[in-house]
């Protein structure tokens, strides 16, 4: 099978169901994001973190190519099955911060990126992330987008950032904390 197929050359792509659109569209933008997230999500994977924190990413990484999927299809021409992002993969974030954030000290003030190289992909990630939580909520708004994407990718971002702060954490670096000049 070749890779490229050349009906993109023009500037068109196709959705699942067929539909033409520019590759500047929405859409497109959406979920291509959602990619990038995914390959920022591979690069903290591949770093030497706990292998728990690991398996937890691969299973993020396969939400994001259901979210993707499901992206990528007109929902008025589509009839393709594509895999479920349902309530289950929003607790899983939300119990995995919470036992992570047991372990932390709390926190009280804004913190500035970095620390450590896994801990300043971890911020690139939730900026990705957070950019393609707005891009599907903005989506949203003209076309049907299923509300569990712009849930999971919001606390997804929460989860990117108390990754970081855990792999600071156990690093034992100390966390950058802003303070602001008055």
């Amino acid at each position: 099978m070749k890779i490229y197929t050349k009906t993109g050359d023009k500037g068109q792509t196709s959705l699942i169901g067929g539909t033409r659109v520019p590759k500047y569209h929405i859409r497109i933008e959406t979920y291509g994001t959602v990619d990038e997230l995914n390959s920022y999500v591979g690069l903290i994977m591949c770093q030497p973190i706990d292998i728990h924190h690991q398996q937890v990413l691969k299973e993020i990484q396969d939400r994001l190519f259901t979210i993707g999927a499901s992206l990528a299809s007109d929902p008025e021409r589509s009839k393709m099955k594509i895999p479920d992002l349902g309530p289950q993969d929003i607790v899983l974030l939300e119990e995995e911060m919470d036992e992570m954030n047991e372990v932390l000290p709390p926190l009280k003030h804004f913190i500035l990126p970095g620390g450590n190289t896994v801990v300043s992909y971890c911020h690139l990630a939730r900026c990705v992330c957070r950019r393609a939580e707005r891009l599907a909520v903005q989506l949203a708004e003209e076309s049907f987008v299923d509300n569990n994407i712009t849930i999971y990718l919001n606390r997804l971002s929460d989860y990117l950032f108390v990754l970081g702060r855990k792999l600071n954490a156990d690093e034992g670096t100390v966390e950058n904390i802003w303070n602001p000049r008055m």
